[in-house]
């Protein structure tokens, strides 16, 4: 067993998944504002470090995605954030993309970008602690896109990340996702996502990426936002399996599932349903940002010094996440 695959498996096993909190100032700066909190690095700070410093990291949290901001600041007790989260026995991670970009030859899609200087700012992040890494690609669904253009240039700039990053010794975290944004039903989606997941795999392999040293986190197979066509969330376990079974090699260690805009209750219902019905290999389990957060930052913007309060709520959501994982969820434990 490589370095690399101990690293995924102490992440994702025993339940436990990742909680992203990796938002940019950009997109946290929103959140806070719509919840009537400035943004100012201390909030930022605070929110964060109260979500770190919870007892459910120790029992749910196995991996935290962090951004630029915070791998580098300090939290209340003198502990540097990522030794907070390791004290907790938690991984801590890193986004290391720069964001999307429209992308040339098709505008109306995008590609992410970060590949320059990547190698660098690897090393740093490496002494600042981090352990595995995440770049997200982004495809539109239409009748005409993803394009071609679109899938092979974010699977080869996935590839040459994951490349990189497994160089510097760390697990990278690959996730190529495919929009909820449309009225696509999830037959489309399902066929976008196998092609685009499909292609990712052609281009690890090509840049030598070791696949047993990786974390997929795709999106799950739904119908658009905008669909009439609504599907059971056992129809969406059912597609989401068949998809990952079809289009992901068997030695990759586990799939961490992004929420996407699906509310809390429903990326966990349908989680749980993936779960009660994995008849393959891999670990399936959750890299949650809004659907782990939402209800803890709702609660903790009515007064930002309630830290228990906070962590109570936040640590309900993981509790469920983490039973989900392991298809041990039902709809009356919310309640509970």
């Amino acid at each position: 067993m490589s370095e690399l695959n101990k690293i995924a498996l102490k992440i994702l096993s025993n339940g436990k998944g990742i909680l992203a909190a990796d938002e940019s100032t950009g997109t946290m700066t929103k959140r806070l504002e719509a919840i009537k909190v400035p943004s100012s690095s201390e909030n930022r700070l605070l929110f964060r470090e109260t979500l770190f410093s919870s007892a459910s990291m120790k029992t749910c949290i196995g991996g935290v995605i962090l951004y630029d901001e915070t791998i580098k600041q300090t939290a209340s007790s003198n502990k540097t954030i990522p030794e907070l989260i390791s004290s907790s026995g938690a991984i801590p991670g890193i986004k290391v993309d720069t964001g999307v970009k429209v992308l040339a030859g098709s505008p109306q899609e995008k590609i992410t970008e970060g590949l320059d200087g990547l190698r660098e700012r690897l090393k740093e992040y490496y002494k600042h602690g981090a352990r595995f890494t995440k770049w997200r690609g982004v495809y539109n669904i239409s009748n005409r896109y993803p394009s071609k253009l679109s899938i092979n240039s974010n699977a080869h700039a996935l590839a040459r990340y994951s490349a990189l990053v497994q160089e510097c010794e760390m697990v990278p975290i690959v996730e190529p996702e495919v929009l909820m944004d449309g009225n696509h039903t999830a037959q489309d989606c399902f066929n976008k996502t196998s092609e685009v997941i499909k292609k990712c795999f052609e281009e690890l392999l090509l840049h030598n990426v070791d696949l047993t040293g990786i974390i997929l986190k795709p999106n799950m197979i739904l119908q658009g936002n905008k669909s009439e066509n609504k599907i059971s969330s056992e129809e969406v376990a059912k597609l989401t399996l068949k998809c990952l079974k079809e289009n992901v090699p068997s030695n990759v260690p586990g799939i961490a599932f992004l929420s996407g805009g699906q509310t809390e209750i429903q990326a966990t219902e349908n989680l749980n349903l993936i779960n009660r019905n994995n008849n393959t290999n891999f670990i399936m389990t959750y890299s949650y940002g809004r659907a782990l957060q939402q209800s803890a930052l709702k609660f903790w913007s009515k007064n930002i010094k309630d830290i228990q309060g906070t962590q109570k709520v936040f640590n309900h959501r993981a509790n469920m996440c983490t039973l989900a994982a392991q298809g041990k969820w039902s709809s009356e434990l919310e309640t509970k």
